[in-house]
């Protein structure tokens, strides 16, 4: 399997919900041909450097992601067909970009199995009990 990253823009005039659905649909269709979605960065409603198909904004979604090479083809032609996404473009990961994208996943992990630690309880004293019976 390969390492990819994948822009997607989508078209800004739709809802947030439908941004929503637009984009798990995105992320669904990579889980069924076989991939594994790392990183999704939604980098939200951004000025285009020029108008494309008539509009100015578009809102951004950049994926990460590890699939087969069969992959990409299911995805550039869901885009060809998807009218919410009007622009896209996957590239494939070099070795020391995969390196780089490893030590930001492992990084990123790291707090939140810090914060998902329960504190350690402290010992009950004979005063604690006391203060306790007499409220």
């Amino acid at each position: 399997m390969n390492f990819y990253e994948n822009i997607a823009i989508i078209d800004p005039a739709l809802s947030d919900e439908e941004i929503e659905a637009a984009a798990q649909k995105i992320n669904d269709l990579i889980v069924k041909a076989d991939g594994e979605v790392l990183k999704e960065d939604r980098w939200g409603r951004k000025k285009l450097a020029y108008e494309l198909n008539r509009k100015t904004q578009g809102y951004y979604i950049l994926y990460t992601f590890k699939a087969p090479s069969t992959c990409i083809k299911k995805l550039e032609d869901f885009y060809k067909i998807y009218d919410p996404v009007f622009k896209y473009m996957v590239i494939k990961l070099e070795k020391n970009q995969i390196a780089a994208l490893m030590n930001e996943l492992r990084k990123s992990a790291e707090p939140v199995a810090e914060s998902v630690a329960e504190p350690v309880a402290e010992p009950v004293t004979e005063e604690a009990v006391e203060s306790a019976e007499g409220v």
